[in-house]
């Protein structure tokens, strides 16, 4: 079964915020995934309905819709599921499933870690 990954940020008005999903997606098709679309629930393109069909268009299978967010939410448990639902219906041949958020995963612990690290190793010291 090919299995393709969405990957759904908030979305952003600010680019660079937006550029951050893409490149995780970049990285993402480095691995073992072939197809990997980034979309974004509001603010930016392309949406998730859209990244969604893109996918199916690759010729995916199974859709896992993985969100960039760090708690279940009502973005993640009403408004994705809501999505997942439509993308479903337009798609009845394709298995659309929803990943969990970040969240409490152990491996978030040691990004925080990592990044208080380097504030308390940097030479450059404010306040």
């Amino acid at each position: 079964m090919k299995t393709a990954l969405l990957l759904i940020a908030h979305g952003s008005r600010q680019k660079e915020a937006n550029d951050d999903l893409f490149h995780l997606a970049d990285r993402l098709r480095e691995r073992e995934w072939s197809i990997v679309a980034a979309s974004f629930l509001e603010l930016a393109e392309p949406s998730i309905a859209d990244g969604g069909a893109d996918c199916v268009a690759q010729g995916a299978e199974c859709v896992i819709l993985v969100p960039y967010f760090l708690s279940a939410g009502v973005h993640v448990r009403r408004d994705l599921s809501a999505i997942l639902e439509r993308l479903a219906e337009q798609f009845p041949k394709v298995a659309f499933r929803l990943a969990e958020p970040l969240g409490r995963h152990p491996l978030l612990i040691e990004v925080v870690v990592d990044r208080v690290r380097a504030v308390e190793s940097s030479t450059h010291r404010t306040g």
